[in-house]
């Protein structure tokens, strides 16, 4: 992806639609006169009364416990330097997403225009009443260690400047369990930290606090090794400055342990890695490009444990295992800041989790069958949700059996269960699916390339890593296209099938074979093979692409034929179906079918379900199935209700292991309680359903596309059900974002399939009696 393309991509992520990354959403009702009455004038008084009475009822009253202030000057904003107030405000924008995607705490971010350090204090210690923590971020050394120090003294509510220590906690937990791997001792080991900025003295501070001495400290900044003999050698330099005679680092690194770079790209040699001593650890931590990389590292040293900041290798250090989940505990016993027993608490939670069993979500999100505890798993992976309750619940811990929690949790059971819920699933989800295929990306043919967004798509999605894309399109048109718009599709592979005289032939020999019964002649085969939807799907059945897109610019049966046509169903599947799943703020809800069956027969609404059952528990979700109607358990009788629930019983009959139940109104089964209080005998009263099957296309239809423009829900699919290899239809006038999504969905849907068997070893295929 050109770098034009990667700033306006940026650009117009931050500016489309409603400018920037973040709103205030109000949490209680504001519909009728009655509500705003209640919320502003005249029923505010109250609650205004009692926290005037008892001012630790504002916890009670306003959403002060989970609000964080995200606070910066932008002196130092990421690696772009000095750059101001408002240029940072995009940066702390997503730190406060972050904040809420991780641990559901709300953030106001607010930008300072001032360097003074008494302003910037004077200010911060004045918004006090307003929040329940301070996060400080990107402030420039020195000032930000006085600023935080002052502030830690000054003010009552937790202070973090996350740049110091959200590193230095998460490289912390890694180096504990990298020396336990490498059998050293922390006490006993050499370290060499290359930078000298916040950071590292955070890091280098917090190695201490858990065992690391002093004297094997090594800290290298721009002007070499920091020696106790320096000229002008400043306060806190001073304090990790070394007597040993060396001057530079590769004079430190000879023998050395352990290597800390918190500096910039590139600055440590292979050469330098082999001087370390045996078993040696390496995290190199600048982004986006670390001080050695990582095939170098690897390569120069097998016996190393490497981490970096980066996604794309094993061991990445990311702060975000650490904030959301420090300030999430901190705050829910309201503790007066963040000490260093808390720090330790967090390190130890965040170390310990990495070698307990990875949950099966963990694993599918990396297409891994056992992530485990060892020299490329050192520390958990940020998708994995137990981060929320082992490290908030251990932090919490700390502050109150360190005497800074003014509110104490006694029921420890109760607290993991209210984290665990606290967070919806719905982003969780989407970044697991988005994990996974890039653990492993398939090749995708998009039938119609010869427009603009499916060439943004198709380079969204090979510059992320999640597919291999093939393109299928006049090549004149598609390169007008990339002219015009500047896209960057050097590599792509293109095709037009009108040119493919051979791949025709080929693929029209085994349409033909296969249709010959079915009305296609030999010269009609090959015209229906400049259908790009018939080569493409040809394409995948001959395993020269594992799954096929298409949909955007033509109507659903339109793709769908030649799909069935040229793939067919998966062994014992009578039929295929649609599924649309809706992430909503509640967690996601599978809606099936919503694009195929007209009006399903009984028979046909168990194979709908059953489908329905299998796919969604490839997305590590265990189904719970209510079958729809506008009758709850025989109120009403007519051919719906009985249909639905003859279907019900069907099921309960041929697939007791199914979760199924109905026939049932969608209220029921969404809201559990209601179902529970008039049906308790239902399967589904414990929990709600998480997947509906509709009773019609229509009804479906209906229902997915109101709840997508009233609730705020957003729609992934439609999701093909049924067929024997991966083929995924887009609504018309898709988005890049929605087909972006659906591309991500296919790879994931390729992985699952088993291994693609050779066109000879199909040949029965030919004669499986086909619906179309």
């Amino acid at each position: 992806m050109s770098k034009i393309n990667r700033k306006q991509d940026a650009l117009d992520y931050h500016s489309q639609g409603r400018p920037g990354k973040i709103e205030v959403v109000p949490t209680k009702p504001t519909n009728s006169q009655r509500d705003l009455t209640l919320a502003y004038s005249p029923g505010v008084a109250e609650p205004c009364l009692r926290i005037a009475d008892n001012v630790d009822d504002v916890y009670k009253y306003t959403a002060k416990g989970n609000l964080v202030a995200v606070i910066s000057n932008g002196t130092a904003v990421l690696g772009l330097g000095d750059i101001g107030p408002e240029a940072g405000k995009p940066v702390m924008e997503g730190k406060g997403l972050l904040f809420k995607i991780f641990a559901d705490i709300d953030v106001f971010d607010l930008e300072l225009n001032t360097k003074d350090v008494d302003e910037f204090v004077r200010i911060v210690k004045a918004l006090e009443p307003t929040f329940g923590g301070i996060n400080l971020e990107d402030i420039k050394a020195p000032e930000c260690f006085e600023i935080e120090r002052r502030l830690k003294a000054e003010m009552n509510i937790p202070v973090m400047h996350d740049d110091q220590h959200g590193t230095a906690i998460i490289s912390a937990a890694a180096l504990l369990n990298a020396c336990e791997i490498q059998k050293k001792k922390l006490d006993k080991v050499t370290i060499v930290i290359n930078g000298a900025g916040a950071a590292a003295i955070s890091c280098a501070r917090l190695y201490v606090s858990l065992g690391a001495k002093k004297e094997n400290m090594v800290m290298v900044d721009r002007s070499g090794v920091i020696r106790a003999d320096r000229e002008k050698l400043d306060e806190i330099k001073a304090e990790f400055a070394t007597k040993r005679k060396i001057n530079t680092l590769a004079e430190a690194m000879k023998d050395s342990d352990v290597f800390i770079g918190l500096s910039t790209s590139d600055v440590l040699t292979p050469q330098m890695l082999k001087t370390m001593a045996r078993n040696p650890i390496v995290f190199a931590m600048a982004n986006p490009n670390p001080e050695i990389a990582y095939d170098l590292a690897v390569s120069a040293r097998k016996d190393v444990i490497m981490a970096t900041g980066r996604s794309d290798y094993p061991n990445q250090v990311n702060n975000v295992l650490g904030f959301p989940y420090i300030f999430r505990g901190a705050m829910d016993v309201r503790a007066t800041g963040i000490n260093e027993e808390m720090k330790i608490a967090a390190v130890k939670a965040i170390a310990e989790l990495a070698k307990k069993t990875v949950p099966e979500a963990v694993n599918l999100a990396y297409n891994k069958k056992n992530i485990k505890f060892g020299k490329d798993y050192i520390i958990p992976k940020p998708n994995d949700p137990r981060l929320i309750t082992s490290v908030s619940l251990a932090v919490a811990q700390a502050a109150i059996e360190s005497g800074v929690a003014r509110k104490t949790i006694t029921n420890w059971q109760a607290y993991a269960d209210e984290l665990s819920h606290r967070l919806g699933t719905e982003d969780a989800l989407l970044r697991a699916i988005s994990s996974k295929a890039k653990s492993d990306p398939k090749c995708i043919v998009f039938a119609e390339a010869d427009h603009y967004k499916i060439l943004k798509s198709a380079q969204i999605v090979r510059d992320e890593g999640i597919a291999q894309p093939i393109l299928l399109g006049n090549k004149e048109r598609i390169d007008a296209i990339v002219k015009q718009t500047g896209l960057d599709l050097d590599g792509m592979k293109i095709i037009d099938p009108s040119k493919e005289t051979a791949k025709i032939e080929q693929y029209a020999q085994f349409l033909y074979q296969k249709r010959q019964r079915k009305g296609v002649n030999l010269f009609q085969a090959r015209k229906m093979l400049l259908d790009r939807n018939y080569y493409g799907a040809c394409m995948v059945e001959f395993g020269e692409a594992d799954a096929l897109i298409s949909g955007l610019t033509k109507d659903y049966g339109a793709t769908v034929k030649p799909a069935l046509q040229v793939i067919g169903t998966e062994p014992g599947v009578n039929r295929v179906a649609g599924m649309y799943m809706m992430l909503t703020k509640k967690g996601p809800v599978f809606f099936g079918d919503t694009t195929i069956n007209k009006n399903p027969t009984v028979q046909e609404l168990v194979d709908i379900t059953v489908l329905l059952d299998k796919s969604v528990k490839k997305f590590n979700i265990n189904p719970r199935i209510a079958v729809l109607s506008y009758s709850n358990f025989g109120s009403n009788e007519d051919e719906v209700p009985d249909k639905t629930r003859n279907a019900v019983s069907m099921l309960h009959e041929k697939y007791p292991h199914i979760v199924v139940d109905g026939e049932m109104q969608a209220n029921f089964a969404i809201n559990h309680s209601l179902l529970k209080d008039n049906f308790p005998f239902s399967t589904l009263a414990d929990e709600p359903a998480n997947t509906l099957v509709f009773p019609n296309l229509e009804s479906g239809n209906i229902a997915y596309k109101l709840l997508q423009e009233l609730g705020e829900a957003e729609a992934v699919g439609p999701i093909l059900l049924g067929l024997n290899k991966p083929v995924h239809v887009l609504q018309m006038g898709s988005s890049v974002r929605e087909i972006v999504n659906m591309v991500t969905i296919a790879v994931v849907d390729a992985q699952s399939k088993l291994e693609v068997p050779t066109v000879k070893k199909r040949r029965g295929l030919f004669s499986r009696r086909e619906k179309i």
